[in-house]
């Protein structure tokens, strides 16, 4: 889907109303769960008994954050019931009542008074609680510098596909109002900009929303073949279509999938089969949708 930049100025600057953002992919585009594997380390993955706390946890998020989207993951395939609150993207005051500070995700626990930040500490702590079913669900991190340098070689380039399209769908829940919209351009610079000149230096809000603007407008095509290039590599260091480390579930899925969540609000992305169904069939076990239905 192609968007002139007269056309993503009039959708940043104007209310969005979307409806169906964050309602489950489509059967059509969905993979259901494969056939077990006599090899366990490829087998899929099953779900814990569904955990209902008397008072129920909260999880404040954003819902393009790869950080949230990783707490979500976790309690998803943990089976997990909870209150999820999407934060608008310019509301200060919500998580700095809550820990001090603008930042996500936010855990509130109402069983014990508690509230906790940061995605792998609250990740730890629900998987190590047996409140919320068994532990050890989550094997630890692998320590696999491979998957760490691939998202690095893709740091850049993702940047300038995914940003933009975050803001010009006009669907994410924290992007639903002009000023949750120009909060995230303020702040989130596009390549080949540094944070430190995007958000410190003399550059106006006119000039990041033209910037914004002309990376939508611009053809896609030569970086969605670095992209597809790179996807194709990627597909080759996962072991199988539930798991990306041999072993099964390991937190290494947890900020894997939660990253690649991301790249499918890009259209015109080719996945390889095996990453393809990776990322479809935890989608389903953690019941957290792709962008596949928005994409542009």
């Amino acid at each position: 889907m192609k968007i002139s930049t007269s056309s993503f100025v009039v959708l940043v600057a104007s209310a969005a109303a979307g409806v169906n953002a964050w309602t489950p992919a489509s059967t059509s585009k969905m993979t259901t769960a494969m056939s077990m594997s006599t090899d366990l380390s490829q087998a899929a993955f099953v779900k814990p008994e569904r955990v209902v706390r008397d008072q129920l946890p909260t999880l404040y998020v954003y819902d393009h954050c790869p950080f949230c989207v990783r707490v979500r993951f976790a309690l998803g395939m943990k089976n997990i019931k909870h209150n999820l609150y999407f934060l608008a993207n310019d509301d200060i005051p919500t998580p700095t009542a809550l820990v001090g500070k603008k930042i996500s995700p936010i855990f509130q626990f109402p069983e014990d008074n508690m509230v906790m930040p940061e995605s792998m500490d609250i990740v730890n702590f629900v998987d190590g609680d047996e409140r919320f079913g068994p532990t050890g669900v989550i094997a630890p991190a692998s320590g696999r510098t491979d998957l760490k340098d691939w998202q690095k070689s893709v740091q850049s380039l993702l940047r300038t596909l995914q940003r933009p399209r975050y803001v010009a769908t006009g669907l994410l829940p924290e992007f639903q109002q002009l000023d949750g919209r120009h909060a995230f351009i303020k702040n989130h610079q596009l390549p080949p900009y540094d944070k430190a000149e995007w958000k410190t230096g003399d550059m106006t809000m006119e000039e990041k929303l033209k910037i914004y603007a002309e990376a939508m407008d611009s053809d896609p095509a030569p970086l969605l073949e670095e992209l597809n290039a790179k996807l194709i590599q990627l597909d080759d260091k996962v072991a199988c279509e539930y798991y990306c480390t041999v072993g099964g579930l390991s937190m290494d899925d947890v900020d894997l999938w939660a990253r690649l969540r991301s790249i499918t609000i890009v259209d015109g992305v080719e996945w390889p089969t095996k990453l393809r169904n990776y990322m479809n069939n935890l989608s389903e076990l953690a019941d957290i949708p792709l962008y596949d239905e928005m994409a542009m």
